[in-house]
């Protein structure tokens, strides 16, 4: 019997602290190499119809808990992006005997992407870091904001995006939803002076951000694009980064366009780029001192959709969610 996980399934049981901690422990495992990650594979339909995206990965100990001994997870994560919208399914599979749960995947998704910038936040930014710049008003940046308040003492957001009245209304919805104070500002430049933490959650094709505008020991969670020919910051970014982690050094390399395009341009080494599994794991210093300023170039990875979906499945089948689907034998 396999469960079958609906989208309100899924919103029901995942609270923001509890996959920053999953992914604490996945990503431990996967930098001791017990993990294992593949980057994502396109399949781009013609006439711009589509694209098929497919992630998968391996993550071992038991459903919802990496750090525990178990035979482990694997399973992978599939959508299709068209002119009618974006569908999300995860596929997850005991790694001993077989198929456990079909899970719609939007909120996961967007849960796990805000927990990655929060894992990254928790161990890059200073400890003394209270103020947020956002660029971004969409879904992605509802859970990038409870991410931040998940991993600091978060006392004010600043808040640019493109539309006057969507960014009022996202601070408006969002101080009701943490508590804490939102000021929507004018410019992105205004977000990113007065912050610690800066956060690109945007669709943008090129860079919303300077580099000239971060103050010494900012950290950046860049994670709106996930293609070679796009990025949201510009290389003075990367440049003045002395610490720059991305969640997978294969995956980044093909699809992190915020780096490979300084890169192409003789701007930045990927020999420079550091997993952020090392830094969780302490292999490797999120940030020497609170003068350095950090960036984490987050892409989106299995490791962490199979990592997410089995506490989905834990937290599910403590509380009878979702529909027994009998399979063939």
């Amino acid at each position: 019997m396999a469960l079958v996980l609906r989208e309100d399934d899924v919103r029901a049981v995942l609270t923001m602290p509890d996959v920053v901690d999953v992914l604490d422990a996945a990503f431990r495992r996967y930098a001791a190499g017990e993990a294992a990650n593949r980057p994502r594979s396109r399949i781009v339909l013609p006439e711009g119809r589509g694209v098929l995206h497919v992630l998968s990965a391996y993550v071992p100990g038991q459903p919802g808990h990496p750090d525990r001994d178990g035979p482990g997870l694997v399973g992978l994560k599939t959508y299709t992006t068209s002119k009618t919208g974006v569908r999300f399914v995860v596929l997850l599979s005991s790694a001993e005997d077989g198929l456990l749960a079909i899970v719609e995947a939007d909120w996961l998704g967007q849960m796990r992407t805000g927990a990655a910038s929060g894992l990254a936040t928790r161990y890059m930014a200073r400890q003394d870091a209270r103020i947020v710049g956002l660029l971004g008003t969409g879904g992605q940046a509802r859970t990038q904001v409870l991410a931040m308040c998940a991993v600091r003492p978060i006392e004010r957001l600043f808040v640019y995006g493109r539309d006057e009245s969507r960014r009022r209304a996202f601070c408006e919805e969002m101080a009701e939803r943490t508590g804490v104070a939102f000021e929507p500002v004018a410019s992105a430049e205004e977000a990113v002076r007065l912050a610690d933490i800066v956060v690109t959650a945007t669709t943008a094709q090129q860079p919303v951000m300077s580099g000239a505008w971060l103050r010494p020991g900012t950290h950046i969670n860049a994670m709106g694009s996930n293609w070679h020919n796009r990025r949201e910051v510009d290389d003075e970014t990367v440049e003045r980064s002395a610490i720059v982690a991305v969640d997978a050094l294969d995956q980044a390399r093909i699809e992190a366009g915020d780096l490979v395009i300084p890169s192409a341009a003789g701007r930045f080494s990927f020999d420079r780029a550091v997993e952020l599994g090392e830094i969780v794991a302490g292999k490797v210093a999120g940030r020497a001192s609170d003068q350095q300023i950090t960036l984490f170039k987050s892409l989106g990875i299995g490791l962490e959709d199979v990592a997410t979906a089995g506490r989905v499945y834990e937290l599910a089948r403590e509380r009878g969610l979702g529909q027994e689907l009998e399979l063939l034998p």
